[in-house]
C-alpha cells in the first residue's frame, strides 16, 4: 500500500511544479529588467521578457487544468497559484513598463507613472484575494453555488498581456517619451480598475457558437494561421490586437447589457454583479 501511494504523491506535485515555473518566469523578468545595463540594446530584451510572461501565462492555464484532471486541487495550490500570479502578472508588468520608459526619477511624470504602476499591481493583488475568498466560500458551501462561464473582473493574465503588449507596440512606434508615458499611465489605471470591477469578461467556456463540423474546422484553421502569422512576423502589433480585442469585446457586450436594462434577456450573462462592501 505504501508503494502504491507514492506515485500519487509524486504526481500531485505536478500542478505546483507548473505554478513554480510560472513564478520563475515572473521573477526572472523582474530581475532581468532591474539588472539591465544602459549600454545594452533594450528592444530585444523587451521582446524576450514579453514572450517570457506569455509563457508564464500558458503555465498558469496549464496548472489549473492539470490539477483538475488529476483531482489534486488543494488550498495550498490555490494560494500558491495566486501568489505566483501576483508576482508574474501583477508586479512584473509594472516593472517592465517603468523600466522601459527610463524617465527622469526626479520628474513629476515619473512619480505619476510609478503611481499608475502601483495602482495596477495593487488591483491585481486585490482581484486575486477576492477570487481566493470566493473559491474557499464555494468549497465550504458558504457561497452561492452558481457555476459561471464568465469572469467577474478582467483576469490578471489578460491584464498583464494587454499591458506588456501595449508597452511593446508603443516602444516600436515613433512616439515621444512623454506621450508613451501618458498612454501607459492611462492603460495601467484603466486595466487596474477593470480587474477589481464587477464587469463580466467571457472565458473559453462562454464560446457557444453553433457551427457545422466543416465550418468549425475552417474557422479554427484560419484563426490559428492568421494568429501565428501575425505573432511570427508582426509580433508587437498582433499581440496587442489579440489582447485588446478580448478586452474591448467584453466592454461592448457589457455596455449593450447595461443599455438593454435588467428586465431584458439580452446578454443577461454579462450583467455586472452588484457592488458588495469589502470586509476590513
Amino acid at each position: 500500500m505504501c508503494y502504491a501511494g507514492r506515485p500519487m504523491r509524486r504526481l500531485s506535485l505536478l500542478p505546483n511544479l507548473i505554478t513554480a515555473f510560472g513564478l520563475v518566469c515572473g521573477l526572472f523578468t523582474i530581475f532581468r529588467m532591474i539588472s539591465l545595463d544602459a549600454s545594452e540594446p533594450f528592444y530585444p530584451v523587451l521582446v524576450a521578457t514579453t514572450v517570457l510572461l506569455l509563457v508564464g501565462g500558458l503555465a498558469d492555464l496549464a496548472d489549473g487544468a492539470v490539477a483538475r484532471l488529476m483531482r489534486a486541487e488543494s488550498e495550498f495550490g490555490l494560494f500558491f497559484d495566486s501568489l505566483a500570479d501576483a508576482i508574474t502578472f501583477g508586479v512584473a508588468p509594472s516593472v517592465v513598463v517603468v523600466k522601459s520608459l527610463a524617465l527622469d526619477p526626479h520628474s513629476l511624470l515619473f512619480y505619476l507613472l510609478l503611481g499608475g504602476a502601483i495602482i495596477y499591481s495593487s488591483c491585481g493583488v486585490l482581484r486575486l484575494v477576492r477570487y481566493n475568498v470566493s473559491s474557499l466560500q464555494k468549497q465550504r458551501g458558504e457561497g452561492v453555488q452558481t457555476p459561471s462561464s464568465h469572469f467577474t473582473g478582467l483576469p490578471i493574465t489578460a491584464s498583464a498581456t494587454t499591458v506588456v503588449a501595449t508597452n511593446l507596440v508603443l516602444y516600436s512606434l515613433p512616439l515621444g517619451l512623454e506621450q508613451r508615458a501618458l498612454i501607459l499611465l492611462s492603460v495601467l489605471i484603466v486595466i487596474g480598475y477593470f480587474m477589481i470591477s464587477r464587469w463580466k469578461f467571457p472565458s473559453v467556456k462562454a464560446l457557444k457558437w453553433r457551427l457545422s463540423s466543416f465550418a468549425l474546422v475552417l474557422t479554427v484553421a484560419l484563426t490559428t494561421v492568421l494568429s501565428l502569422y501575425g505573432l511570427l512576423h508582426h509580433f508587437p502589433i498582433a499581440l496587442a490586437i489579440i489582447a485588446w480585442t478580448y478586452v474591448i469585446t467584453a466592454w461592448v457586450l457589457a455596455c449593450i447589457r447595461i443599455i438593454a436594462g435588467r428586465h431584458s434577456k439580452t446578454l443577461a450573462e454579462f450583467e455586472p454583479e452588484p457592488e458588495e462592501p469589502e470586509e476590513a
